[in-house]
């Protein structure tokens, strides 16, 4: 990047994993187009939402002032639907947070989950300042995602249901009114002390209402997590709160189109995507699967990843080819949400902690079910046929072959 002093360009140093020394493609775009290319721009990439380009909201002063104390990037927008005759709005402000780890992986984990707790404390507060009805967390937020390294040593860090992290939580769940999903890694008691990937959602109370496990575990690249859990086991349950019906759709889920699927049919309004996902592996796909699933289940999607480079004290390899490293990668951020009318938010930055604020009427997930028709039109019962069938050891695909494609040339 340039900047001007005295007429004289300088050459800036650009931020370690900026695109281009910006936070965002967004940003990126908006300083380097004209108004008008980029309005167009915009109009193809974020869509419209109403008709009309996102709108973006005012936030009390408290929460931008905590935002430029630690530097982390802010940014709120509303969603809204068409006015309806018989129903009233209802609009539900939900919060994204993205983080990376305070400390390095080198030092003594209690320290390191204690850093993260204090370094979320502004994060969180100026959430909860701002009104956010529904907060959610990255996966597994409360420590490094060491499940590259195949070192048992991590599994320290789990925690009980009930446990360290969830008591955290608890006190500004209560504090601001606020549910609050916390995804963490999950030791259970009641089972030998299985573990499990599992998000925790939190009441207004301060109440646990729940848990979900997560669905699919990856076996891709440096993502070997079924060293530490297995595929999980509570189904695609829709947690009914005071805001809405809200599911979790565990990171590596976002690839699985039935997974979306599930949710919806079970009645979900918002479903959240707590992900730990590197530039190298997913970025491309990164903007693309949660926007088509909101559109696809005319629901409201959240993506929440997780920012910057772990390094961990060991190399490691993964078996696919690639020399001894000792991290993943870079945690991209990028946090967004989805309509179902298929417009979305700008995403926070690729580089810092951030907090997305979004407001969303509810009402737009039964307007675009009308709309596009798509439970409507959708033929399950042939889906349900063919996945049964699919399922058992005898399966033949349907192909019909050209009777003359093998037909020997005269």
């Amino acid at each position: 990047m340039e900047k001007r002093l005295n007429g004289e360009a300088k050459k800036e140093e650009e931020p370690k994993d900026s695109i281009c020394g910006y936070d965002s493609l967004h940003l990126l775009l908006k300083d380097n187009l004209n108004p008008h290319h980029f309005q167009e721009v915009s109009r193809l990439l974020t869509g419209l939402n109403s008709g009309k380009a996102i709108e973006t909201i005012a936030l009390p002063e408290s929460a931008t002032a905590l935002s430029v104390e630690h530097g982390f990037d802010l940014q709120a927008f509303s969603f809204s639907a068409d006015k309806e005759q018989l129903r009233e709005p209802r609009v539900v402000r939900v919060g994204l947070i993205q983080n990376s780890i305070a400390l390095p992986t080198t030092a003594h984990f209690a320290d390191q989950k204690k850093a993260i707790f204090e370094k979320l404390k502004p994060i969180i507060e100026a959430a909860g300042s701002s009104g956010v009805n529904i907060l959610c967390l990255q996966e597994a937020w409360m420590m490094p995602f060491a499940f590259c390294t195949r070192e048992k040593r991590w599994c320290e860090f789990a925690e009980p249901v009930d446990g360290e992290s969830t008591k955290f939580l608890q006190s500004f769940a209560l504090k601001y009114n606020m549910v609050i999903i916390s995804s963490i890694l999950e030791r259970d008691i009641s089972h030998g002390e299985v573990i499990w990937n599992t998000s925790v959602v939190i009441g207004n109370h301060g109440n646990i209402i729940g848990k979900h496990r997560k669905n699919h575990i990856p076996r891709v690249g440096d993502f070997n997590e079924s060293t530490y859990y297995m595929e999980g086991n509570t189904g695609h349950p829709v947690f009914e709160t005071v805001y809405g019906k809200i599911a979790i759709n565990i990171c590596y889920g976002r690839h699985h189109p039935l997974n979306w699927l599930a949710f919806g049919l079970n009645g979900a309004e918002i479903v959240f995507n707590p992900s730990a996902t590197v530039g190298e592996l997913s970025e491309p796909m990164w903007p693309i699967e949660a926007r088509n699933a909101a559109i696809a289940n005319s629901y409201f999607v959240a993506s929440i990843n997780r920012v910057g480079t772990e390094t961990f004290p060991n190399a490691f390899t993964s078996g696919d080819g690639k020399p001894a490293h000792a991290d993943f990668g870079h945690f991209y951020g990028s946090s967004y949400v989805s309509a179902p009318d298929a417009s979305c938010t700008p995403s926070l930055s690729r580089y810092r902690d951030g907090l997305l604020i979004t407001d969303m009427d509810l009402n737009l997930c039964r307007q675009f079910k009308d709309k596009w028709g798509f439970r409507m039109t959708s033929r399950y019962e042939l889906y349900a046929d063919t996945l049964a069938r699919y399922v058992k050891p005898e399966f033949e695909p349907q192909v019909i072959t050209d009777p003359l494609l093998h037909r020997k040339a005269s």
